[in-house]
């Protein structure tokens, strides 16, 4: 009998423990914002819904997709490629590069939309130069539309490529030394052994990455909204506020939760009878590929240019932008600063609290039911925020309304809004959103550490709450910051939740750049969002420093 099942076998005390019921309990609350938006597909909306089918659906749909085809290529080829150069080519900069090309994780893709649309639209000072260079005038000579669909997907795949790069190069990090080496030896150059033996091989990883960044290219909203291009996101937000029509909104929320869902399940399919095992020689050094002088010219301009557009010409233009506006940094940025961390560090921790209960009731209790729940209580990382507003939004607003009316008729009281438009609804679509990113990092954590050490502690008459405060909670001190500081950040960058279901004159940084992007004070929004950007900063070289102590190589 495995050790996991063993061990549960003889200490389950009784069914439903008290554990098995808050893990439940939980994961029902954070499935209903889905819920809610799934049950509206079948409440009838009228003409809204039926103009919205005549006149815009298509177009949502077709931007959607046209969208997620050009983040699919941008994303596959600088993911992948810069993350085969780093992993199994030896050129001078290497190391400096397998780290660097992080960084971009750290720039919100609407945050470099604003920034190249201030260095390169019309108004921009590489087109304003240009002219007075070549004396000419707007329309005289063609340069590339920035706030276009390929604009916004050349902006997506400068941000999330990292989520390909980071799966894939942990993948080739982990293949076999023997299966290169064969390929070698077979007189298999760099490109030859990357597309006939390291590609395929890497296959779950890089579908996996790709997901990832598809499923974050369906929830943006600051970019496709800067740019003026008609997607779901953008869709839902003018259906609710534009309409004024919940129902209407929720069916397209629910029309994109069905692309995701699509999305998701085509993952798991595309490997359902794949299997793919590790022949060992972990030990060993990875078989480096040295690349000739022209080749290592490549490889550096690859990986230099890939961080160059993705995070050093944006930030240093943030940068530059914010010098040149002091007086941005008032006592408004300071409220500002302080809001966004009060709400990032709240949501931070109470979604630890939940993924600790969660990650070690799952380890007391592995049946079906609680491994059920768990799964359900991490979906939202998949749902987009424009979804899960609309999904807070709708029940808390009918209780709001509900204990109103009752205190009205009983007392002649007016409670007004209880719920909904204040910070526990975001904090709570915070929490939907980003609980699956603590729980993974806490659950990656609680497996590292053998079930033996359970039993021993449990043997000398350690409750389970207390073999979780005294063993696991010092041995899992990594892996608490790795998830705070992940969920932190992810919350300091979340835009489009917080347009929707932020309190009334409460702003954040995120929202501050993103109104003063819209109102094309460009400069304005550089000190808010070079604050999130260096924030962001942080967790990328933790996830670094992880891969690179993933496997121990050398060049």
């Amino acid at each position: 009998m495995d050790l996991p099942l063993q061990f549960a076998t003889q200490h389950r005390i009784k069914p439903w423990t008290l554990w098995r019921v808050c893990i439940i309990g939980i994961a029902l609350l954070l499935a209903m914002p889905v819920l809610v938006v799934f049950s509206y597909a079948f409440v009838p909306t009228g003409a809204v819904w039926q103009h919205l089918v005549d006149t815009v659906l298509a177009d949502y749909v077709g931007n959607s997709l046209a969208l997620m085809l050009e983040v699919a290529v941008g994303t596959l080829i600088i993911g992948v490629s810069t993350a085969w150069l780093t992993s199994m080519c030896s050129f001078p900069g290497r190391r400096l590069f397998e780290w660097a090309l992080l960084l971009p994780m750290a720039m919100p893709a609407y945050i470099i939309a604003y920034t190249y649309t201030g260095m390169f639209d019309v108004a921009g000072p590489f087109q304003t130069a240009l002219r007075d260079v070549f004396d000419l005038r707007y329309g005289d000579y063609w340069f590339p539309e920035i706030r276009s669909l390929g604009g916004a997907g050349a902006m997506l795949s400068l941000t999330l490529y990292p989520y390909v790069y980071l799966l894939t190069r942990a993948s080739f990090l982990e293949q076999s030394v023997c299966v290169l080496e064969v390929s070698r030896t077979l007189g298999n150059g760099p490109w030859r052994t990357f597309f006939k033996v390291a590609l395929p091989l890497a296959r779950p990883a890089i579908v996996a990455g790709l997901s990832l960044a598809l499923m974050e290219t369906l929830a943006d909203y600051g970019t496709v909204q800067y740019f003026g291009i008609a997607t779901f996101t953008t869709g839902i937000f003018r259906t609710w506020f534009g309409m004024g029509d919940s129902a209407a909104a929720s069916q397209l929320s629910t029309t994109l939760l069905i692309f995701v869902m699509t999305l998701v399940l085509l993952e798991r399919w595309s490997r359902r009878k794949m299997r793919f095992y590790n022949a060992g020689q972990r030990h060993q050094s990875l078989p480096t590929f040295v690349l000739n002088r022209h080749q290592r010219v490549l490889a550096i301009s690859i990986c230099f240019g890939t961080l160059f557009f993705g995070f050093l010409l944006p930030a240093g233009q943030l940068l530059h932008w914010a010098i040149e506006t002091p007086d941005m940094l008032d006592a408004t940025f300071v409220k500002l600063t302080l809001n966004t961390i009060g709400l990032a560090s709240a949501t931070a921790l109470l979604a630890l609290i939940l993924a600790m209960l969660m990650g070690y009731g799952r380890r007391l209790n592995p049946d079906r039911a609680t491994r059920s729940a768990v799964r359900v209580a991490a979906m939202g990382y998949a749902v987009p925020g424009t979804v899960i507003a609309v999904g807070v939004m709708l029940p808390l607003a009918w209780i709001d309304n509900n204990v109103d009316a009752w205190m009205r008729t009983q007392f002649d009281i007016s409670t007004g809004l209880l719920l909904s438009g204040t910070l526990v609804a975001l904090i709570f679509a915070y929490l939907v959103r980003f609980l699956a990113v603590s729980l993974h990092t806490l659950e990656s954590g609680l497996g590292k550490i053998k079930f033996s050490i359970d039993e021993s502690a449990r043997s000398l008459g350690c409750r389970p709450a207390g073999v979780l405060w005294h063993i696991h909670l010092p041995m899992l001190k990594g892996s608490l910051l790795t998830a705070v500081l992940l969920v932190f950040v992810d919350v300091m960058k979340e835009l489009p939740a917080t347009l929707v279901l932020r309190p009334f004159d409460f702003n954040t940084l995120a929202v501050r750049a993103f109104e003063l992007a819209s109102d094309e004070r460009l400069m304005d929004s550089s000190s808010a969002a070079l604050s999130i950007v260096f924030v962001g900063i942080i967790p990328v070289i933790l996830l670094s420093l992880s891969i690179r102590n993933a496997r121990n190589y050398h060049e």
